[in-house]
């Protein structure tokens, strides 16, 4: 099977169909490498909005559980997430669990359509759930659909994202292509502070940034980092989002309990920041209420990492189909 031209494969591009999308910071980092996305889905209507703003995919809202495979187009890669909640000890096969949907769908629609290579992201506890007998389980499952399974445990920080954000990059690619090893690159030599990322971001507006009261959970640790170091993992519950560099330290009183400082005004990061901080453009729009957007940011893949992600996948297919087609890329 081939879908590209592989002789113009330096101007041309690997297609992609991109499933829990999101806003698509995945999407847009590989679209960064050149690497297109031609058909996207996701449940939610805002992030799925935010996504047509964009992108030029085909962006279909809705349950991937009630969309026939047939209306998907086939794409040389298959991308997305999966929820980790509905494996157990017996391993993901385990498909009766409803939690498991999306995990039954990605794999079942990797299945029918036989891309070059998939990517999946996941939270890092996924290669410890069950003692690691879960990622093992997953591996083995795409091994029977005819993939070469590579998990990548990665720390966006490592890769120009102003955030120390641990994640599970699975890259699979189809046995045929021959592809026996996949690595992410060594870390950057630099990593990017907040100075440097916030440089030139004006005050927002009160409306940009989460006001919710502050949880005992949240007060259990320290939620502040300063201006020259990295940021806490921008997360997708807007009232766990973590203190702007600008506010005053946070101080330990007990165990577990930290108060704010008083010299100074205290406030979590804007929607803006957070998403600057993920590494979407400055002038991104996203659609919805306040609690969407940081949703939507929080979920998302940083651009920065999937830039990477993006630039060694296809490296690894230029070569890989190079030899098996006997043309130059």
């Amino acid at each position: 099977m081939k879908l590209i031209n592989i002789e113009n494969n330096k101007t041309n591009t690997y297609t992609v169909v991109s499933l829990f999308s999101g806003a698509g910071g995945l999407d847009m980092g590989l679209e960064n490498q050149r690497v297109k996305t031609i058909w996207a889905n996701d449940i939610d209507k805002d992030a799925c909005a935010t996504h047509r703003l964009w992108s030029q995919a085909e962006m279909v809202q809705g349950d991937i559980s009630k969309i026939d495979f047939n209306d998907i187009p086939k794409s040389d890669i298959i991308t997305g997430g999966f929820p980790c909640q509905g494996f157990s000890l017996a391993g993901p096969r385990k498909l009766d669990d409803k939690r498991n949907a999306l995990y039954r769908y990605f794999v079942k629609l990797v299945e029918e359509k036989q891309p070059y290579a998939f990517v999946a992201e996941n939270v890092k506890g996924i290669l410890t759930l069950g003692d690691g007998a879960i990622i093992e389980a997953i591996i083995e499952d795409f091994a029977d659909k005819g993939y070469n399974v590579f998990p990548n445990l990665v720390n966006a920080a490592d890769y120009g994202v102003p955030q120390d954000r641990w994640r599970v990059i699975m890259i699979g690619f189809r046995k045929d292509l021959k592809i026996a090893e996949f690595e992410f690159p060594k870390p950057f030599e630099k990593r990017v502070t907040l100075r440097e990322a916030l440089e030139g971001m004006p005050e927002p507006s009160q409306s940009d940034v989460c006001h919710a009261a502050f949880s005992s959970r949240y007060m259990s640790r320290n939620r502040k980092r300063g201006w020259d170091n990295l940021s806490y993992t921008i997360p997708a519950m807007s009232k766990q989002v973590t203190i702007h560099p600008s506010s005053p330290n946070m101080e330990k009183v007990g165990e577990n309990e930290w108060v704010f400082g008083e010299n100074g005004i205290t406030r979590r990061f804007s929607w803006q920041e957070a998403a600057v901080i993920q590494t979407f453009p400055r002038d991104m729009i996203f659609v919805g209420n306040l609690t969407s957007k940081y949703k939507q940011i929080g979920n998302a893949v940083p651009v920065k990492l999937a830039e990477v992600v993006g630039k060694e996948l296809k490296a690894k297919l230029n070569e890989s189909l190079s030899l098996k087609e006997g043309v130059g890329a």
